[in-house]
């Protein structure tokens, strides 16, 4: 089971796939988002230092830093399963996953950068392994035990890292254009998230 300890969030809240979660997840707003470039943006040409030899020059390159971890995120694909255990005794649930989608990178704000620099990013900053695009299929299954008058719920999906960071680009004479901040939901793996009440 992954479980990545964050130095960079303000107390996070640990949310694990297959562990029962005090309530349903919490349903991100994501208008606004969309899918992150798979090029990155273009870069403005070289030019030569004005300054004689010694002028500083840099090679013109789209940046992207992660600044805040913002924790695990659970997307959703296909409907809420439920079981209540109408019994005295601790009953057995088993959900199955009976729809898949892709899941990939979604992002507000400018990236400069491609999906795979931020991924790269992201994985060396917190030691993940992450994707640009994940596909949840059907079938998956999971159980878990539900106490006696119990309600066990389940959703399948991708589970991702949400984060924000800062894009910008270093021109030739080491300067920089002005950062700007991207907040970014990124695939890290397939999996459900179960809650009971």
């Amino acid at each position: 089971m992954n479980s990545v300890a964050f130095a960079e969030t303000a107390d996070p809240v640990p949310v694990e796939e297959g562990v029962l979660q005090p309530g349903p997840p919490v349903e991100e707003d994501e208008s606004g988002f969309l899918p992150a470039p798979e090029e990155e943006m273009e870069l403005p040409p070289v030019s030569v230092p004005k300054d004689g030899p010694d002028a500083e020059y840099c090679k013109p390159k789209n940046m992207y830093k992660p600044t805040a971890n913002l924790g695990k995120h659970h997307h959703a694909i296909g409907v809420q399963q439920a079981n209540y255990n109408a019994t005295s005794r601790t009953a057995r649930s088993w959900f199955k996953a009976e729809a898949g989608g892709e899941v990939g990178i979604s992002i507000s704000g400018e990236l400069k950068a491609s999906a795979s620099v931020l991924v790269a990013e992201l994985e060396a900053k917190y030691g993940v392994d992450l994707s640009a695009k994940l596909t949840a299929k059907i079938g998956n299954e999971i159980q878990v035990d539900t106490p006696p008058k119990k309600t066990t719920y389940g959703k399948y999906g991708v589970w991702r890292l949400k984060n924000t960071g800062t894009s910008y680009t270093i021109y030739s004479n080491c300067n920089t254009s002005a950062k700007t901040t991207v907040t970014s939901f990124t695939p890290w793996y397939v999996g459900w998230y179960l809650w009971e009440k």
